[in-house]
Parts: C-alpha cells; structure tokens; sequence
C-alpha cells in the first residue's frame, strides 16, 4: 500500500509539472494558458532559427549583389547603383515598423509573420519572372564582360514592383520574428530566461549562416550573369521557409496584441498637458495605478515609477475633479492615465537618443553591400584562375560574425564577469554596443588604407576598370573581419537592449528600431555619397566615387567615415551615461501557486 502511495503522489508531481504553465502570460494557439512540456522552448526556438537562415539566404540572394544587377543588368553607374541599394536596404528596414505595429496592435507576431512572409515569397516570384522573360536581354548578358541592353519603362516599373516586394515582405517580417522567437522562452522562469538570452546570439548567427550561401554559391552564379538561377533559388528557400514556419503551429507561445500604442501615447501627452499646472503629490505612491492584486493574464507586467520627464508624470495626477468623476464613473483615459501607460512612454524618449546613435554605426554597416563590392570589383579577383565574386568576400564577415558571438559567449564575457566578481553578464549591452562603435571606426580606417594602396597599383585609364588593380581583393579581408566583430558587439547588443527596454506591449516595436536604424543608415549613407560626389566633382574633377574609382579617392570617404564615427561614438557615451533603466515589476505565480512580486531592473 505505501508503494501504491508513493507510486501515486509521484505520478500526481509529474502530471503537475507536465501540466505547469508559464509564468509570463503567454499563451497556446487557442488563448489558452501556454504549457511550459508543450509550448515554446528550444524545439519552436530551432525552427525558428532555420526559418530565419532560409529566409535570409532568400533575401541576401538579391540584395548582396543588387549594385552589381543594376549596373550590369539595367546600365546604372556606380554612385547611381549605390544610391538605389541605399534607399532599397533602407526600405525593408523601414517597413519593419509597420509590421511591429500591425504585430504588436492588432495582429500578433505568428499572424503578422506568416502575412508578410508571403508577400516575400510573392515578390522573390516576380523579380524572378521579370529577370527571365524580359529584363536579361540579349541571352547571355549580365555578366561583367558582356552587359544587357536597354528596357522599357514597363520593363523598369516592373521589376522596382519586385523589389520593393520583397522589401515589403521581409522588412515586415525581420522584427516580428526575432521577437516571436523570444516569446518561446519564459523570461520569469530561471531556466528558460538564460535560453532567452542565448537566443538572440544564435539568431543573429543564423542570419549570417544564412547569408553565407548567398554570398560564396549565389553570388558566385549571379557574378557568372546566372542572375535567374540565383534568383529562383532565393525563391526556392523563401517557400521552405515558410512551409517550416506554418510546421511549428501547434508549439508556438503567443503573447496577445496590445492595442494601438499610439492612442496610449497621446493619451499620455493629452492628460499632461491638460494638467499642467496641477502639483505633483510629495509621494509616487499617490500617483494613480490600476489594482494589482490579481495576477496578470495578459502577459503585460506593470511598470514601476521613474525620476525624469516630471512633466509627464503629471497624468497619473489624481486630482478632485478625478476623484469625484470616480465617484460616478471610471476613469476617462484621456484624463487620467496610469503610472505604467506613462512609464511606457518615459521608455520610448529614453531610448531614442542611444537609437540615434546607432544610425552612423549603421552608415558604416551598408558600405560593406555597396562601396566594397565596387572596390572589391577594381582590385585583382583572381587566384589561381579561379574568379572570386566581389560581393563573396562578405562572407569573411560571416565566418567574422560566427567567430566572436563563440568569442564574446564563452570567453570574453566570463573573463569580464570573473573581473567584475559577479555570475552576472560580464558586459552590458550598451558596453557592447560601445565597442561595436570602436572596431567599426578601425574598419573604415583599414578600407582606407586598403585604397590608398588599391590606388597606387590601379590601371587609370580602363574601359570598365574591374580587376584593373594588381592588388588582390584578399587585401580587403581585414575590413570585412572588422564589421563582422563589430556586428557581434553592436546589433546582437542592440536586439538584446531593445528588447530588454521595451515594455511588455512594445516589445516588437523594440525590435524595429534595431531594424530602423539600419534603414536610417542607409538613407544617411545615400544623402552623404550625394553630397560628397557634388562638393568633390569640380574644376574637372570626378569626384571621390566616380564610375572609374581608379580615377577617385574612395580612400578619402573611408576615412570621412571612421572621423564621423569617432564623433557619434563621444556623443553615444553621454547618452550611454544619461540612460536610466526600465524597471518592471514582474509578477509570477511561486510554488504554492500564489501571486509575488519582483522588481526587476
């Protein structure tokens, strides 16, 4: 009988650990309670993680040798094909803050990623479609020996369509999924908050692992004048994709939508202003809060009072005129508003000026998929008579990217934890976004450096002037393995703070000004090759970035670059020093299944 006892409670304790959910408010497909044995972890977390590799070889397929297709294919000259790469790249990234707020307001990050991922797979069809039945004319054309011919502004129209399709598809589809992928980690349980934070490296790996075979298969096929097969191929890994990502249906953790952000923010603004002259009570606890003793069910955790913006405290007010309203009715939002609501968007201020410093950062970031590939195309890009692709050597960037995420990981931040005397992480992710800054001015510099003495061994009077250096492409190795050790420090420590800092309903809009900065980036990248290519062509001159860069000074832009960027990088540390931490107040249930608190920061 005691055996049977035993036998029973154990099968009673396993069933109640089987059965246990999570602790952070998401739930299953059904808007039920998610079930931590059932739900999310690392088994929705890998497939996600392949989705997003196919997804990337997909879209980097097009975009790393576009300036190539446009100058080759549609007859575009080099500053021309830069400029529309530039606005192109910022495109998609601009996109991503519509699909943070569809996914953060109304539909939810699986909808909002399974939407746009088909509007991605439609548009890769068409680039596809348009390149082989019309825009590769003659056949054969579109390698560097033999360009197409002219187009038809349907022609033209068409394929923008395309493009800008794909951007559509993916930009919309970049925030939602980094951001869905952690949503399968309960950032309240113990276990599962250290697989979250994981999580982001290895995205950011899979994304670059991703991009690999663009950059060495693709682009090698593309680079030949197989502009069709490679697209077709892009195509080919989107479908994948998604078919993986509908696979995973049954497991996935869903946080529900929270609203339209911006009515919240404007109520926020409105009940400030309305009370602008209102005193501020001598204890924050006066300030209005909803009632927080039952246990959140929608996942959204509250917010804790904050010191600054005291202008904005003064909605959470609660005046007489309030206090007699309560009487009679609720609360009108638009004129009283919770400390939380106001928290939110004490948040979003906060975090705006470390984004913008994160713009020239990204300026620099776009160089590698335009100014590279055309100084890469100058040099020697031979070896052994076998033909090395320009747009390929990104993919010392990658093999870059894959080194320092194991670096940074497993040894350099132990070795800074130990340091610090702490089981905490070593480096906080503004540190890291710090250094990310430093390596990147080192990267402009050795591109400079690089020119400067691409230059010396160039051929200046060349019909097309690729390969007209005798200085190998391999020269340009350094630089690449520079952005990619910055990339690890910079966008990985950028995914991690924003989604760290966003509150619980904005989560993926924290996602987006990651991939807004990129966007941003390269607008600012197009507007400053604009201006330098007016200031620098005159009394005959060509310009520091003409059709034949043999007859330019490339070098002058890199080192323009790396001065800008030592400026954002002291303007970066004054905001870095001014930024003041979100602090949630987390609730989650504990072992006798009861509500607590905890604050954490």
């Amino acid at each position: 009988m005691a055996c049977l006892n035993i036998f029973q409670e154990d099968s009673a304790k396993a069933r109640n650990e089987q059965e246990e959910c999570t602790f952070d408010g998401t739930v299953d497909r059904h808007g039920r309670p998610a079930v931590r044995a059932r739900t999310g972890t690392w088994v929705t977390g890998i497939l996600l993680l392949v989705n997003q590799g196919l997804a990337t070889l997909a879209f980097f397929g097009v975009g790393v040798n576009l300036v190539l297709f446009l100058t080759r294919v549609l007859g575009q000259d080099n500053a021309d094909a830069a400029n529309n790469v530039s606005k192109w790249t910022g495109t998609v990234y601009i996109f991503s803050l519509l699909g943070a707020f569809l996914s953060d307001s109304y539909w939810g990050r699986y909808k909002t990623c399974a939407i746009f991922q088909v509007i991605f797979v439609i548009g890769l069809v068409l680039l596809s479609l348009s390149s082989y039945i019309f825009l590769l004319k003659p056949k054969g054309c579109g390698d560097k020996d033999f360009p197409c011919g002219s187009h038809s502004t349907f022609e033209i129209a068409f394929f923008y369509l395309s493009i800008y399709l794909v951007a559509l598809g993916n930009g919309g589809y970049q925030p939602n999924i980094a951001t869905f992928g952690a949503d399968q980690f309960d950032e309240d349980s113990p276990k599962e908050s250290h697989s979250k934070v994981a999580f982001f490296s290895y995205f950011y790996l899979a994304l670059n692992l991703g991009s690999l075979f663009s950059n060495t298969i693709l682009g090698y096929f593309e680079d030949e004048g197989k502009w069709v097969l490679g697209f077709w191929a892009s195509a080919g890994s989107a479908i994948l994709a998604l078919i993986l990502f509908l696979f995973g249906i049954p497991r996935y953790r869903h946080f529900k939508p929270s609203g339209n952000p911006l009515s919240r923010f404007c109520r926020v603004f409105f009940a400030a202003t309305r009370k602008w002259k209102v005193e501020m009570p001598t204890e924050e606890e006066e300030l209005y809060e909803v009632d927080g003793d039952d246990c959140p069910g929608n996942g959204r955790r509250k917010l804790l009072h904050t010191e600054g913006f005291k202008f904005l405290d003064k909605a959470a007010v609660v005046t007489e005129s309030d206090r007699e309203k309560e009487d009679k009715e609720s609360h009108s939002s638009w004129r009283i508003c919770t400390v939380t609501q106001v928290e939110e968007v004490k948040c979003i201020l906060r975090l705006l000026p470390i984004w913008l410093c994160t713009i020239l950062y990204s300026v620099v970031f776009t160089q590698m998929a335009s100014l590279f590939v055309e100084q890469g195309a100058a040099m020697k890009t031979t070896l052994f008579g076998f033909h090395i692709p320009p747009a390929g050597m990104s993919s010392f960037d990658i093999v870059s990217v894959a080194a320092f995420i194991f670096i940074y990981r497993r040894v350099l931040d132990p070795f800074v934890a130990r340091l610090k005397g702490t089981k905490a992480r070593g480096l906080t992710e503004l540190q890291r976004m710090g250094i990310g800054l430093i390596i990147a001015i080192m990267a402009m510099v050795a591109a400079g450096i690089v020119e400067c003495f691409r230059l010396k061994y160039a051929q200046k009077d060349c019909p097309h002037c690729e390969s007209s250096s005798s200085m190998s492409i391999f020269w340009q190795i350094p630089q690449y393995v520079l952005i990619g050790a910055s990339e690890v420090f910079m966008y990985v420590g950028q995914l991690e703070f924003f989604n760290d800092q966003a509150p619980d309903g904005l989560k993926s809009f924290g996602s987006a000004l990651c991939m807004t900065s990129i966007s941003l980036g390269n607008y600012v990248s197009s507007l400053l090759v604009t201006i330098v290519m007016k200031f620098s062509t005159r009394d005959r001159m060509p310009g520091w970035i003409p059709s034949n860069l043999n007859k330019g000074h490339l070098d002058r832009f890199y080192f323009l670059l790396a001065a800008l960027t030592m400026a954002d990088f002291g303007v970066y540390i004054v905001c870095a020093k001014w930024y003041k931490s979100i602090k949630f107040e987390g609730k989650y249930e504990d072992a006798n299944g009861k509500c607590s608190d905890e604050v954490i920061v």
